[in-house]
């Protein structure tokens, strides 16, 4: 079998955490956010991890590594400026020979290592997967004035997390698509699909939430 990498985003602006903060080194239970989202990916274990960080950011990311003992396991790289630029920063940054890509975003810190080992086997099979749970609530689109538009079939509903995985020549082609096409997608799975090919849903956990708000940290904590 080919080599398995990891990519990491950790390039986000943070916006609702407040000005100045940057959510991915947040304290969680002793821990910046960002080593809890890598030790669950080397539990995996993957063959190497890429970092992509904010621009300016580097040297703050690899102080803290290397004060977790991570500093010669991850390699750190700068971010773009959307999502998308920051995901080929990184894929760019990878070696030669790459069969597997884990996306992880390094804002979720609770993925458990054998939810991400299934999605691998997944994606080995249909060249695409990505952690996902059923929602549990009705879901509504809006129309004009917020009226409601139509009610969405739930049993047919998952909600997406991270990591997604890929394979390495499918994950270049669909953002080489999606530069082309000016086409920014809110996850690495929509540019997948814009291809025309499958993206296989593996049952996740509820609890591997994103942390966006400072809400977030304490609901974090009482889940770990």
């Amino acid at each position: 079998m080919g080599s398995v990498y990891a990519l990491v985003a950790a390039a986000g602006r943070s916006t609702r955490m407040g000005d100045g903060v940057n959510k991915q080194l947040l304290d969680l239970a002793g821990r910046p956010v960002v080593v809890h989202a890598l030790q669950a990916v080397q539990a995996v274990p993957v063959d190497g991890i890429v970092l992509v960080v904010t621009p300016g950011w580097e040297a703050g990311f690899r102080s803290v590594l290397d004060k977790y003992g991570w500093g010669r396991q991850v390699a750190i790289v700068p971010g773009g400026a959307s999502r998308g630029d920051s995901v080929r920063c990184g894929l760019a940054a990878l070696p030669a020979g790459v069969e597997l890509v884990v996306v992880h975003d390094g804002a979720r810190p609770l993925a458990r290592p054998e939810r991400i080992r299934e999605a691998i086997r997944q994606a080995r099979q249909w060249g695409a997967a990505t952690l996902a749970v059923p929602v549990k609530d009705t879901i509504k689109m809006a129309g004009e004035e917020d009226l409601v538009w139509e009610t969405l079939p739930r049993d047919k509903l998952w909600q997406v997390q991270t990591p997604q995985v890929f394979n390495f020549e499918l994950l270049m082609e669909a953002h080489r698509a999606a530069a082309r096409d000016g086409f920014s997608g809110t996850d690495d799975a929509s540019l997948v699909e814009r291809l025309g090919h499958p993206v296989k849903l593996v049952p996740g956990d509820y609890a591997n939430i994103k942390i966006t708000t400072p809400e977030d940290i304490a609901l974090a904590e009482a889940l770990l």
